[in-house]
């Protein structure tokens, strides 16, 4: 178990370390730029994500014009593809399938129109073997 003792050594054997500016910048454009990410540079050179967002936030380039730069993982961009993908592909069938009904509604008017009967009540008026009273509990 890990004790405030052994924690307090642990600080007082790590080193402080200075940035270049220059460095900073270099390392905010190579973000900016897609050639890295956050985490690689946090674990390549030991800093902390709020460091690297600091840099970002006081070097960043987006920042000084008033874009707004938004750091995502690649697996989320990819879902977020994919899901907007599916969303186009089910507003497709979705698209189908109101044509479709709309064809059959309007075949369906213009035989009830032809053939002078309701077509709507008469698919709807037969009962299914089974539902109907059989007689026997008639009181």
């Amino acid at each position: 178990m890990a004790t405030t003792e052994k924690f307090s050594q642990s600080l007082k054997n790590r080193q402080m370390r200075y940035f270049s500016i220059e460095f900073k910048k270099q390392k905010v454009r190579e973000i900016e730029e897609n050639l890295c990410k956050v985490r690689d540079i946090c674990k390549e050179y030991e800093v902390s994500r709020t460091s690297v967002s600091k840099w970002l936030n006081k070097y960043s380039a987006m920042r000084k014009k008033g874009i707004r730069q938004v750091v995502e993982s690649e697996s989320d961009t990819k879902k977020i593809q994919y899901l907007r993908e599916q969303v186009r592909e089910l507003e497709r069938v979705i698209g189908q399938k109101q044509l479709l009904i709309d064809f059959q509604a309007k075949a369906i008017e213009l035989a009830e129109e032809k053939y002078k009967i309701d077509i709507k009540k008469k698919f709807g008026e037969s009962l299914l073997p089974g539902t109907g009273s059989t007689g026997k509990n008639t009181k």
